[in-house]
């Protein structure tokens, strides 16, 4: 299939062009560059330089006649979404509402969408299913929320099929070392770990020690970016043969502690990584990790490289350089 790719250059997407690359898609990058990298681009990929709140940049891409694409294009910084939502409001539902509405007039109709599991909020029970309250608790968690919404109102008006797929943490690199620009201004942990043990950054900071969790530390729900690539593919695939929409979790469904993660990492990189244990940080869930059954039965997708080893020799082996 042709596939157009919205965040292609980006750290998620850049691995998602990988994978349909892998399966033989005919892969076309939509991109600004605000966040991705062109160092992600492949050079078998057409690039187009565009902004999804610019609607005839969209047209112009569509235009070319695709079977499907995929959306990774939203922002999710979780805290700055609190501080400032009209940026949220205006990159994440009115950019997908664009992204909507070029696909649909150039009959585009398969979408894969990068979705959350901020949908779902405080989690009520563990594993988080696809049946869990959605409840998100910032403003991030809402516009995902939205644009599932939104994308089940187009699927029985318009005839769009997609799949939406809900995950926590991102993590990890490119398995075949092909990959390696650094994510930009990282905010997530194994990130920042790489950083502190690179020398780019002087210490970690550990919020919360007396958590009911395995070791005191928070428990949090890292797949692999590789296994999040594949089962994009997966999606898709699904949606084609079947001609009907899917939303599934993408987890782990065990998790791994803040230390688990920092032990690790200073068994890969075989340094000490300075480290202050500080108080909790407010808002901050004891464990949150998602089940992946209906993943595991419509799709034939589980994480295979989602254990802490694999994902921080992979992040080290791109910050040692």
């Amino acid at each position: 299939m042709k596939v157009l790719v919205i965040g292609g250059a980006g750290y998620i997407g850049s691995h998602v062009v990988k994978a349909l690359m892998k399966e033989k898609h005919e892969v076309v990058v939509f991109d600004n560059l605000s966040s991705g990298m062109r160092e992600n681009l492949f050079t078998q990929n057409a690039f187009i330089h565009g902004d999804i709140l610019i609607q005839a940049d969209l047209d112009a891409a569509f235009s070319q006649g695709f079977d499907a694409f995929v959306h990774l294009a939203a922002f999710k910084a979780a805290g700055e979404s609190m501080l400032i939502p009209e940026k949220y409001s205006i990159n994440n539902i009115t950019g997908t509402l664009n992204i909507l509405h070029a696909a649909l007039a150039h009959n585009c109709k398969r979408m894969v969408f990068s979705s959350s599991a901020a949908i779902f909020g405080e989690p009520e029970y563990l594993p988080i299913d696809e049946n869990h309250p959605k409840n998100p608790e910032n403003y991030y968690g809402f516009t995902k929320l939205e644009i599932e919404r939104i994308m089940e109102w187009y699927d029985r008006l318009k005839g769009l099929r997609y799949a939406s797929l809900r995950y926590f943490n991102a993590a990890g690199y490119d398995i075949e070392g092909e990959i390696t620009a650094k994510e930009q201004n990282p905010a997530n942990l194994l990130p920042v770990i790489m950083e502190v043990a690179s020398g780019m950054r002087e210490k970690l900071q550990v919020f919360g020690t007396d958590y009911e969790t395995r070791d005191g530390t928070c428990i949090r729900d890292y797949v692999h970016v590789w296994d999040l690539a594949i089962a994009h593919v997966k999606a898709l695939d699904y949606i084609t043969t079947e001609d009907k929409s899917l939303f599934v979790n993408l987890g782990s469904e065990v998790g791994l502690s803040v230390l688990e993660i920092l032990d690790a990492a200073k068994k890969a990189t075989g340094k000490e990584i300075p480290t202050d244990f500080v108080e909790r940080r407010a808002g901050d869930p004891e464990c949150l990790y998602a089940v992946s059954k209906k993943a595991k039965d419509l799709l034939g997708w589980k994480a295979q490289y989602s254990d802490a080893k694999t994902l921080v020799e992979t992040t080290w082996k791109v910050y040692k350089k």
